[in-house]
């Protein structure tokens, strides 16, 4: 059974950092395509950030492009979210999601396992 579980969410003022994990269990990891997306109430799920199988490209939505950071550990089955500059638009639930196609794509259709999701809250 895939397991996908999102952890360091929170409360943190406009400009300041979180940094989200996602530990994976069930599958093989170094065989998937990791990303972040986030849905803010009364909104579409949208794209944040995804890595390729070894690492070596990553993608962003233009939003979080210089603020956000996406890496993986194959050795831990562990993709991360390094989040800076935060403001109030950032604020959603953020899910983790894996995706067995070779390249980073870019919708939720094309990611096949998905974790519960963590909350991040920006206050101004």
């Amino acid at each position: 059974q895939v397991q996908l579980v999102e952890s360091g969410g929170g409360l943190v003022q406009a400009g300041g950092s979180l940094r989200l994990s996602c530990a994976a269990s069930g599958l093989s990891f170094s065989d998937n395509v990791m990303g972040w997306f986030r849905q803010a109430p009364g909104k579409e799920r949208e794209f944040v950030a995804g890595i390729s199988r070894s690492g070596d490209s990553t993608r962003y939505v233009n939003s979080v492009k210089d603020r956000f950071t996406i890496s993986r550990d194959n050795g831990k089955a562990a993709v991360y979210l390094l989040m800076n500059s935060l403001n109030p638009e950032d604020t959603a639930v953020y899910f983790c999601a894996a995706s067995v196609l070779p390249m980073v794509p870019i919708t939720t259709q094309t990611y096949h396992y998905w974790g519960q999701g963590t909350q991040v809250t920006v206050s101004s």
